[in-house]
């Protein structure tokens, strides 16, 4: 047992360390472009539109009720769901639970996860992540939905979730928070941090080259930690797939479901790893960050001069060779794959103008007959957060989902359009924010003193005034984005042309027959740099930036190209929005607090009285005809006979122990024939009492786990030799402490804690300490 979790966490620690050797020397090089950039300067343009600073301070994306398929207990529950300014999605066993301030039952960052709606797309994904024990058109369900309107989080490596709402409105505007909350937290790395984020992501695209993995990467998804657990699983989750899957016991649905229990074992065992140690290589390269930048704040003239020098003796070895690949197979392509780019982006920047526009021209049309300070902050406070409402953004993202780049999958290495969308998503999501808050700040600045018809007018300038600003800004964002989408798409095509013959690279990791004069050659550059500067010129960096500038100048023609002929509204650079607004910049970044001002409150309230202020919810609630707004207890659930609970596997005496605590009287309801639900089953579901657990269900979870565990190391023992030094693993401590010590005031960076597995002592969990935190609505139901 033992044996397999020292297995993998070896497996972690080589990669990790191969990882570090790269972090280190990119880390220095990120450290010079940084200090570089600011002795010299540099040319960032000027944005017409504002930015604030904390749009989501004081905020909650959205909270409400759906139900939850619980894995251990193999039955559906109601669960209160609350999404705050994380964009974390936090479990709770009802409103109530939340309110009065109680741990959640469990946690879910959407890192790496995909939101789907179709059993028929998760089985899809699922048969393709099982090769070996694909299901058969006649076979059993993978688990029974209550309803047809499933919500489904899942991932290639961690545990699955599973939802379902009762209506198709429902379950769209979840979608839409779910992928809202995939969305934002795939995108994990700050753009605040100038020298460990590059120092990064650098170092992770050398790491992947040398592996020859060129091209983009789908699993690039969340913070640090996890996209190195990812980095791990890439290699080590196909060899545990093959060791262990071929020799799972049971039906094929057990089969499936021990599966995604070891490797959701395996992941998690694997990230905490791999935070642990990039936690310790961060904290080394920040210790030594004082030595380094007073070396070159010293010598960076110097050190400039050196790299130059280096960079044009480069430049004359391996420019002939990267000509003749961008001319016979780069630049035929450059404006088609250009195209591909352009069309849905501006659509979905285009939808985004819309609805912007849509939003002010309503805010105008309100203050016509009432234009007081309070209706105005009250119209104000309701498109305030539009660019982080998810469902009215969400015509805009769909825009951009229809980006196709199928031609390029196999020429390129794109292995998905999906880095782009998510990239092109975020970016509209930034300019409507930032529309939007232009508009909040100009409108604030013109409400005293003008009042009636001559505010009217005021509130149409701002409008005005905000359009022709975010066509300007889109303009320049969108054609950033193509120029930098080009790149990513053709240098790693490029570098891996070269490889063979000229990437230093390619030179330390291939046999010396396989390798040319040049890439014999390339290397002996670095007796060109000073031992002092060696830390902060890399040959291998050189060679790509050479590559990229080698072909920047073809596609920022192909850009211009596109901007003369006037396609997709974009601007000229030489078009610039001088002077228009010389004073806008002088405005605040913080968020106008609307709703403050209209109760005539602003910040804590006076006298020294603790503001238990609402945080304000962004997306408002759907209230369903004949149905409570939320569910909040199981006595709640719509009509226990729509609720099937799978009991495939449960004898005669498993069922008769699942009794409720407190049994209520039942009233027979008539079973539609076939039906699999037993009288038992359904007492169980409508039992109000789910803080205590009975022990033969918690023993029944584990003792599943355990088999499918011991069933794996017979196996691993009748193949001694198989390849268990290269990633078999043994966890069945592991499987076992994570299936049943997990505790409601626990989480991890995984995501999820069971909701079921409590202590049965535990009844009525203590609430926390911090200030209790409630949820109000800012957008009506209509506004949705």
């Amino acid at each position: 047992m033992q044996t397999w979790a020292n297995d993998v966490d070896t497996r972690t620690s080589a990669v990790m360390s191969e990882f570090g050797r790269f972090y280190e020397q990119q880390y220095a090089v990120a450290l010079f472009n940084s200090v570089r950039y600011e002795i010299e300067g540099g040319g960032n343009t000027q944005t017409q539109l504002l930015h604030r600073k904390d749009p989501l301070k004081n905020k909650s994306i959205f909270s409400g009720g759906l139900f939850q398929y619980l894995e251990e207990s193999k039955k559906w529950r109601s669960r209160f769901l609350y999404v705050g300014d994380s964009y974390n999605i936090s479990l709770y066993e009802s409103k109530a639970a939340h309110d009065r301030g109680l741990h959640s039952k469990g946690v879910i960052n959407c890192a790496g996860y995909r939101a789907l709606t179709s059993m028929e797309e998760y089985l899809g994904l699922l048969n393709n992540s099982l090769s070996d024990t694909k299901a058969k058109a006649a076979s059993a369900p993978f688990l029974k939905c209550p309803s047809q309107f499933p919500l489904i989080l899942w991932h290639p490596y961690a545990r699955h979730h599973y939802f379902c709402v009762m209506t198709e409105k429902e379950q769209k505007k979840w979608h839409a928070i779910f992928q809202d909350c995939v969305r934002h937290s795939n995108n994990g790395l700050s753009e605040e941090c100038k020298v460990a984020t590059p120092a990064f992501t650098d170092a992770l695209r050398l790491y992947r080259q040398a592996k020859g993995h060129y091209g983009t990467w789908d699993m690039m998804c969340g913070n640090q930690a996890q996209i190195l657990a990812n980095l791990v699983m890439e290699t080590l989750h196909p060899e545990l797939k093959n060791l262990i899957v071929p020799r799972l016991k049971g039906k094929l649905q057990q089969r499936q479901r021990d599966w995604m229990l070891i490797s959701d074992a395996v992941y998690r065992q694997v990230l905490s790893q791999t935070k642990t140690q990039h936690e310790a290589l961060a904290q080394v390269c920040e210790v030594e960050r004082p030595r380094l930048d007073s070396a070159l704040r010293t010598d960076m003239d110097q050190i400039v001069t050196s790299k130059e020098h280096v960079s044009g003796k480069i430049r004359a070895f391996v420019l002939p060779r990267v000509e003749q690949l961008v001319r016979s197979k780069v630049q035929p392509y450059i404006h088609s794959i250009l195209e591909a780019l352009m069309e849905p982006t501006s659509r979905g920047f285009s939808e985004v103008r819309d609805i912007l526009f849509r939003e002010l021209v309503e805010v105008s049309k309100n203050t016509m007959n009432d234009s007081s300070s309070e209706k105005v902050g009250e119209h104000m406070d309701k498109i305030s957060m539009l660019a982080f409402h998810p469902v009215k953004m969400q015509s805009c993202y769909e825009k951009m989902e229809a980006l196709n780049l199928e031609g390029l999958q196999q020429r390129c290495d794109v292995s998905s359009p999906s880095v782009f969308i998510q990239r092109a998503q975020i970016l509209m999501r930034q300019q409507m924010d930032n529309a939007v808050h232009t508009f909040e700040q100009l409108v604030h600045q013109s409400l005293d003193g003008h009042s009636g018809e001559d505010f009217c007018k005021t509130i149409q300038r701002c409008q005005d005034r905000v359009l022709k600003k975010y066509d300007y800004d889109s303009s320049t964002v969108r054609k950033k984005f193509f120029r930098e989408a080009l790149l990513q798409i053709i240098i790693p095509y490029m570098l891996k042309q070269l490889s063979p013959s000229c990437s230093p690279v390619s030179s330390r990791n291939q046999p010396l027959s396989l390798t040319s004069r040049s890439a014999i050659e390339l290397p002996k550059y670095k007796e060109l740099i000073f031992e002092d500067f060696s830390r902060f010129i890399l040959v291998e960096n050189i060679f790509e930036e050479v590559v990229l500038q080698s072909v920047s100048k073809d596609i920022m023609m192909a850009v211009k190209e596109a901007v003369v002929q006037r396609r997709h509204n974009l601007y000229r650079d030489s078009m610039v929005l001088t002077n228009s607004d010389p004073n806008l910049h002088l405005l605040g970044e913080d968020t106008i607090d609307w709703a403050g001002q209209i109760r005539g409150v602003k910040g804590e309230r006076q006298g020294g009285e603790v503001a238990n202020r609402k945080r304000r919810q962004i997306v408002s609630m759907i209230q369903l005809d004949g149905m409570p707004l939320l569910y909040e207890s199981c006595q709640e659930v719509p009509g226990v006979d729509g609720i099937p609970e799978e009991n495939e596997g449960q004898t005669e005496q498993d069922l008769e122990t699942e009794k409720p605590v407190n049994p209520i009287q039942h009233v027979p309801i008539e079973k539609e024939p076939g039906s699999p639900d037993s009288i038992s089953e359904i007492r169980d579901l409508i039992n109000p009492v789910l803080e205590v657990i009975e022990k033969d269900e918690e023993e029944r979870c584990v003792s599943a786990i355990e088999s499918a565990i011991q069933q794996i190391e017979i196996a691993i023992q009748e193949d001694p030799i198989e390849n268990l030094s290269e990633g078999a693993i043994d966890s069945d401590g592991e499987f076992a402490q994570t299936s049943t010590n997990s505790s409601p005031f626990h989480h991890d960076d995984s995501g999820f804690q069971s909701p079921a597995n409590e202590n049965v002592e535990e009844v009525e969990p203590q609430p926390i300490t911090d200030e209790v935190v409630d949820t109000d609505q800012v957008i009506s139901a209509h506004d949705v």
